[in-house]
């Protein structure tokens, strides 16, 4: 009787403690279910029952019901087992069997993870052919820290200017190894989650690649059990719920025995999630709805941010790579490390010359060629683009061309060279013409290419499915996949492909080739139909547009007809010239934002379109982008084909340094009006400046609003105000000006200075007496015509702006109480101002800008 009740105990036990075994045992299951069956307590056939549970804690309850069947005596067995693993956990039998079967699979998934990343994937990489990852990797720059990470008109053509700024700052911004992105500078906050982000072609795949092939290798340096990689371009074709176990084993399945140990074990895990910007739900990811178990389904976007968040898997490390345009949609403060790839150096550049040509003589000679175009030069620093100019190098013996100026250029002779380079036989009795059939084959194919490119740009589409129409007209087609790669996904009963140009670029190239040769007719927005919320759109076409007008071009239209048979339709042409004549001189009239007019003229390469556009006033508007040098050589390509005084120039915004500044010295002597606004301007660009104002007979009205600007550098310009007294109006509101640096003006003022602005400054209410009567200079808003004109100069700008964009503006514009303001004018800017945030706000869709401009709704309506 008292044995019976002993036993009865064990049994109630196991009852009694379900609740806390499932948590404690959920790590160890799988070789506890070893250590039964080897007491002879579970059968195998119990074992596989219990083992075919999805997930460690579905087993573990799988167990005790098994349990319940088999007695007390089974009971008392697994209770001493439990017993024996507390006591002695890292001595145990189970762990024994469980280290030896998951340091087998350890080692598997790295030969696993050194297979899949041996080999370097080139655009161009011919079918079979194999180069091997550690004969042609790179070095790539990774800086620690938030750098830049608003969003751009288009990521590749700011590029070249930050790579510039980055090489001059490299103090003020660690570099790092990949085998540091874990590491804690300090050692004391954890580093568990990064964020890698780039532009397009800078490197990030090749990262992930680099840190996976690495692991593979047995490099000690990453201190990880197991990385598990994933691309969002897979997690997009799942339209299902699903959980982390099965996304972890879709492409793992050699980790089926082991997976729910390595969960358990979290904090030896890496998580790496490439491309984040490509997810299609990426903008809703900031979830409220979480899962906390790895065997719990639920759609995609809510596994990804519960993950993120630190609901699932908590211990577990994480790293998130996207380009810059995404990343304000990564959930809010749960990102340990910033880390900006920059691409490469210019002796990586080298480098990379060295490793493509596999010819140290042959190499130089094309880093040489490189050296010498500046335009070159600037895309090598982008991986992806230090390939293309490498292989049009290559192929250029053959091309007959010259040495490319524009962005099309390139692209152009990248096209041929890569078909040149996938088929060469084929290609050259193409292109020489001895088989019109073959040649016909070819332009067919480069023409379905366009249509699906064109196509689904429009649609802002970069992937597409093999169900596409525009996708099964290219089946059979030679060369496709010279230019679109394909990512093959099984599901159960199915299988899809996916397909997508290698660079956004691409496309966007392709695209405007289909529109060029074809009676495709302009897009509404190059038509001018496009209304002003249209407009900002963050540029979505800006780089189709000029791709287009370059193709358009007569040197390259004479260039594609020649290679490769295709004729651009001479109608559209001489329509498209005509209107950027016009587009040009509208622009200039306006005052219109015209960079990328600008970049479209650059790209033709023709004098006689700028000598053909007379505005009657020259006023060039190229604000609120930040300019990198690419921009830089489109404004002074058209402002050098000019002659005469510049109105207006107005580079607002544009992160203008001192070198940009003294490269376009020459522009800046022939303005009228010069707005520089919202840059950083330290004193050596303030002296470029000063030094413009001591020469110029055109110089009237100079902006400095929002520059950082202190007495020190007021002073500097005083002095050179003194020189010629043509300076009429100085505004500079929003500085660091003290009174006493105001003080400097008083002897300029009303005389040449008519009108000072600087209001929003260094300033109190116990203003000096000698300011209070000099009514040139202006420290409050007053009720006088200059400030209605200044509102609706600023509210313009507000309705042309992207709403990040606006967001900065209503920093600066709401930082006065409203009911202060008196004045029929500010009356009138702050409600069309409130107005323009609640119309903003309806039609946002995203979560944090919505709550930024609530912010600024709320001020304006108290």
């Amino acid at each position: 009787m008292v044995e019976k009740d002993v036993c009865n105990s064990c049994l109630t036990a196991v009852r009694a403690l379900r609740v806390s075994l499932v948590d404690e045992l959920e790590g160890q299951i799988d070789s506890l279910l070893d250590v039964l069956v080897t007491r002879e307590v579970f059968t195998r056939d119990d074992r596989e029952d219990a083992a075919c549970q999805p997930g460690p804690r579905a087993r573990v309850r799988k167990v005790l019901d098994i349990l319940e069947c088999k007695g007390e005596e089974a009971a008392g067995i697994f209770l001493s087992v439990r017993s024996l693993q507390r006591q002695h956990p890292k001595e145990g039998n189970t762990d024994q069997l469980q280290s030896k079967e998951y340091y087998k699979v350890k080692q598997k998934h790295k030969d696993v993870l050194r297979r899949r990343s041996e080999s370097m994937l080139f655009y161009n990489t011919r079918h079979g052919e194999k180069i091997l990852f550690s004969e042609y990797y790179v070095n790539l720059q990774l800086v620690d820290g938030h750098q830049g990470l608003e969003i751009k008109r288009h990521e590749v053509l700011t590029f070249g200017q930050k790579r510039l700024c980055l090489q001059q700052k490299s103090a003020a911004h660690r570099k790092i190894q990949p085998a540091e992105l874990f590491s804690s500078a300090n050692g004391i906050r954890p580093i568990k989650k990064v964020l890698v982000t780039g532009v397009a072609g800078i490197g990030k795949t090749i990262l992930v690649q680099k840190m996976l092939f690495d692991f593979g290798g047995n490099e000690d340096h990453l201190a990880f059990d197991f990385i598990i990689h994933m691309t969002f371009r897979d997690l997009n074709l799942i339209d299902k719920p699903t959980n982390f176990r099965e996304l972890v084993l879709r492409k793992n399945r050699h980790l089926a025995k082991e997976v729910d140990n390595i969960l358990a074990n979290d904090n030896k895990l890496l998580i790496i999630l490439d491309g984040f910007d490509e997810f299609r739900n990426y903008a809703s990811c900031d979830v409220d709805v979480f899962v906390t178990e790895p065997d719990e389904d639920a759609e995609v976007k809510e596994v990804f941010g519960s993950l993120m968040l630190g609901e699932l898997l908590p211990n577990a490390s994480v790293m998130l790579t996207s380009r810059p345009a995404a990343v304000n949609h990564i959930p809010v403060g749960c990102i340990d490390r910033y880390v900006l790839i920059a691409g490469f150096s210019f002796d990586e550049v080298q480098d990379f010359f060295a490793r493509y040509f596999q010819d140290d003589t042959l190499a130089d000679r094309m880093f040489k060629v490189a050296s010498a175009n500046d335009l070159m030069l600037t895309l090598c620093y982008i991986p992806a683009f230090c390939y293309i100019v490498c292989c049009i190098l290559k192929e250029s013996k053959d091309l007959g061309g010259e040495s490319p100026k524009t962005m099309t250029d390139i692209y152009v002779q990248y096209l041929v060279a890569l078909l040149r380079s996938h088929a060469q036989a084929r290609a050259e009795a193409c292109l020489q013409g001895q088989t019109a059939g073959a040649a016909q084959q070819l332009s067919d194919t480069v023409l379905k290419l366009g249509r699906l490119a064109f196509q689904k740009l429009m649609e802002h589409q970069t992937l597409f499915y093999s169900t596409d129409r525009d996708v099964a007209a290219l089946d059979g087609c030679s060369f496709v996949s010279t230019f679109l790669d394909k990512t093959v996904t099984q599901e159960p009963g199915c299988t899809e492909e996916v397909f997508s140009f290698p660079h956004l670029t691409v496309q966007e190239f392709f695209a405007a080739l289909y529109c060029a040769v074809t009676d495709q007719p302009l897009p509404d927005a190059l038509q001018g139909t496009a209304s002003p919320s249209e407009a900002t759109d963050n540029g979505h076409l800006d780089l189709f547009y000029r791709f287009l007008s370059g193709i358009v071009s007569k040197r390259n239209a004479h260039f594609l007809s020649r290679q490769l048979g295709l004729r651009c339709h001479e109608e559209k042409v001489e329509s498209y010239r005509h209107k950027i004549i016009r587009e040009l001189t509208m622009c200039c009239e306006s005052g219109a934002h015209i960079l990328n007019y600008l970049h479209c003229l650059f790209e033709q390469q023709d004098p006689s379109l700028a000598l053909a556009a007379q505005p009657q006033t020259l006023r060039v508007n190229v604000s609120d982008a930040t300019l990198s040098q690419m921009d830089y050589n489109a404004t002074k390509y058209f402002l050098n084909l000019t002659k005469g005084k510049i109105e207006e120039l107005d580079l607002t915004g544009t992160g203008v340094s001192c070198s940009a500044l003294r490269d376009i010295q020459p522009l800046l002597l022939r303005c009228e009006s010069l707005w520089l606004g919202e840059n950083n301007l330290d004193m050596d660009a303030v002296q470029v400046i000063a030094d413009v104002l001591q020469v110029s007979e055109s110089i009237t009205y100079l902006g400095l609003g929002w520059s950082n600007i202190g007495d020190e550098e007021l002073l500097a310009l005083c002095r050179a105000i003194r020189v010629k007294k043509k300076l009429k109006e100085l505004w500079m509101e929003g500085n660091r000006v003290s009174y006493r640096g105001l003080l400097s003006l008083s002897d300029l003022t009303p005389d040449p200075l008519k009108k000072v602005v600087a209001i929003w400054n260094n300033s109190t209410d116990g203003e000096p007496e000698s300011l209070c009567n000099q009514e040139s200079i202006n420290v409050n808003f007053t009720d006088d015509s200059t400030w209605e004109g200044w509102g609706q100069w600023v509210f313009k700008r507000c309705e042309v702006s992207s709403n990040d964009k606006l967001v900065m503006v209503l920093h600066k514009v709401c930082n006065v109480s409203v009911h202060c303001l008196e004045a029929q004018w500010a009356k009138t800017f702050y409600s069309q101002l409130s107005q323009l945030i609640k119309d903003r706000i309806e039609c946002c869709t995203e979560d944090d800008m919505c709550k930024k401009l609530k912010k600024f709704d709320r001020i304006l309506d108290l």
